[in-house]
């Protein structure tokens, strides 16, 4: 395992493990990129207003996803074709959950896949389904989920259409999860509608999440569908272009949710801090999805393990510094609007990519 002292270590390797493709695929949003550069916006036009005098000595920095405690409020995010960034792929992802002590997502288009890989692990898990068919096919995937112990099942919603992501176009590249996604069965998708999440809540005793709400109407319709969780999401700047940054999206949703289902977002959260921004704004957990990808593409399992250790390392001197000992006395009063200091990319929270210290 390589010793990776900084995130900035872990995206430098990723980069050199990867092909162009790879990281194009990784890194990339759909468009002209203005989602995902709205995502890093959004977080970086956020300011702490930090309180002193409080005893910081002991910070719990705990929480709970799809019912389940965790030693952080951060999962892996479900993530397409990760083999593409290292061969374990999403065993790796799930090794790494089990090994550090939280929730992993499993995505339908990517290896290995749901039975193996519940069969390889032991923690919580939850199942993320792109639907290829009719009833029939959602109702065998749920059952199978069921079966091998997956601990909720999520439905991404904003697919109805694939996006062009024009880095993979102009390149010619093609991943995996593009194939499937463009081909048989991609139609079901886009017919997908509330009397499929109303009839999945009547049908199958599994926890359901609904990933890729952005707005408050959405959200207000998930809780009166019975959704158990409300997932916060612009598929990271790949699906709509012009869209608005989730951290600026999950006010309206918590208002609307009013604490009746549980809320994740996923989008732009590399650092510490973005994840302390976001639970300051009411979100109950965070889904990291780009940088779990670099610490996958770096070393394996051990690389996504040490992306959560240097994460929680930077929670906890947040919370500290913020005057704070625990997670759940964090809200809108300890932030405040600033402008950015840098012109937001996928990789402005890494300002020193260029460093290398003398034994790396």
């Amino acid at each position: 395992m390589a010793d990776f002292a900084t995130l900035h270590e872990i995206v430098a390797a990723a980069r050199g493990n990867l092909s162009d493709g790879a990281w194009d695929y990784l890194t990339g949003g759909t468009e002209t990129e203005t989602s995902l550069l709205r995502n890093r916006l959004g977080l970086d036009s956020i300011a702490f207003r930090p309180r002193v005098l409080n005893d910081v000595s002991a910070i719990d920095l705990s929480g709970t996803i799809a019912g389940h405690s965790t030693r952080l409020p951060v999962s892996l995010a479900p993530m397409g074709s990760l083999e593409l960034l290292h061969p374990d792929g999403s065993m790796a992802v799930a090794r790494a959950a089990e090994s550090f002590g939280t929730v992993s997502y499993l995505s339908s288009v990517t290896h290995p896949g749901m039975e193996e890989t519940a069969e390889g692990t032991g923690h919580p898990k939850v199942y993320q389904l792109y639907v290829r068919g009719g009833r029939d096919t959602v109702a065998d995937v749920a059952r199978r989920a069921i079966s091998a112990g997956y601990t909720a099942f999520c439905l991404t919603v904003d697919v109805a259409l694939y996006s062009r992501r024009e880095r993979d176009l102009i390149k010619r590249y093609v991943p995996t999860a593009r194939r499937s996604a463009a081909g048989e069965g991609m139609e079901y998708q886009a017919k997908l509608d509330w009397d499929l999440v109303k009839w999945f809540k009547d049908s199958f005793d599994i926890p359901l999440q609904i990933k890729g709400v952005a707005t408050a109407e959405d959200a207000a319709l998930c809780v009166e569908h019975g959704v158990d969780t409300v997932y916060v999401s612009n598929h990271g700047g790949r699906q709509l272009d012009h869209g608005r940054a989730t951290i600026d999206v999950l006010p309206e949703v918590v208002e609307a949710v009013a604490g009746r289902a549980e809320i994740v977002v996923d989008g732009g959260f590399m650092r510490g801090t973005d994840i302390v921004k976001a639970i300051a704004r009411g979100a109950d957990s965070v889904a990291i999805g780009k940088v779990q990808g670099f610490g996958l593409a770096a070393d394996g399992m051990a690389g996504i393990v040490r992306v959560l250790e240097l994460l929680e390392d930077e929670m906890r001197i947040a919370m500290g510094l913020m005057g704070l000992t625990r997670l759940d006395r964090l809200d809108e009063t300890f932030l405040h609007e600033a402008p950015p200091v840098r012109e937001p990319s996928v990789l402005s929270a890494f300002p020193f990519l260029t460093l290398r210290s003398p034994e790396y």
